[in-house]
């Protein structure tokens, strides 16, 4: 995906902060031109957030744009509601489980709930952290005694900032899935580690089900409210 002569489009366009009428019609002939997916809508919609975010200088004029950011995502969303079903089979060992999982949260646009009995590959862990870090609403519950464990991502995530419940039970957290902008579910046996992208014999499934996205959220939301406060 090639998008350098439409980010000069912008950058063409955002020197005086004012986009002309011929402006307008040249970025809109050479986006039909480009003709590019959806993904590359994304990342140059991002891109004019980015240049926008240069010229501002007040807390209060980034707060805004932050607030304009967070309600472009949730229209987009919206506007995605009605895409066609899709579900995607993943195993291990080998790289496709934990390539998809990076993939999906590297997209994610409003929020990553992520329930998940132990987080110790670091490619996840990174993936996590800069969600959290351009805007994404992300949640981490995972299990009290592995989060102790040696080469446990939990303490990094935490130290992040990013909001983490850990289980206070004497039974285990289990579970591994995770929602991605209340549309995408991520699900299977596959723990997020290093050995089960290496060694395991591991499988993940990513769905946009809207009825299981549904139950899963429930089951989160359950798990949330009941340690999130421990």
């Amino acid at each position: 995906m090639h998008l350098h002569p439409l980010l000069q489009h912008l950058d063409a366009s955002f020197a005086d902060q004012r986009l002309s009428d011929d402006e307008r019609r040249a970025f809109a002939s050479a986006l039909r031109d480009a003709d590019p997916p959806e993904e590359g809508l994304r990342q140059l919609r991002n891109a004019a957030f980015e240049r926008m975010r240069t010229a501002l200088t007040t807390p209060e004029q980034h707060a805004a744009l932050k607030w304009l950011e967070g309600i472009v995502r949730t229209l987009d969303l919206a506007r995605a509601g009605d895409a066609p079903a899709e579900v995607h089979a993943h195993f291990s060992p080998g790289s496709a489980c934990r390539a998809a999982i990076v993939q999906r949260l590297q997209q994610a646009r409003l929020s990553a709930d992520i329930c998940v009995f132990t987080i110790s590959d670091d490619a996840i862990a990174e993936a996590i952290v800069t969600a959290h870090r351009r805007g994404v609403a992300v949640r981490v519950v995972t299990d009290d005694d592995k989060a102790l464990d040696a080469g446990s991502d939990v303490d990094w995530l935490r130290n992040a900032g990013v909001p983490l419940a850990c289980d206070r039970s004497p039974a285990h957290m289990h579970h591994k899935f995770a929602l991605v902008d209340g549309r995408w579910l991520i699900n299977g046996s596959y723990n997020w580690t290093r050995s089960a992208a290496t060694t395991n014999e591991e499988n993940l499934v990513v769905c946009n089900d809207v009825g299981l996205v549904a139950e899963f959220q429930r089951c989160f939301d359950a798990l949330w409210q009941r340690w999130s406060g421990t």
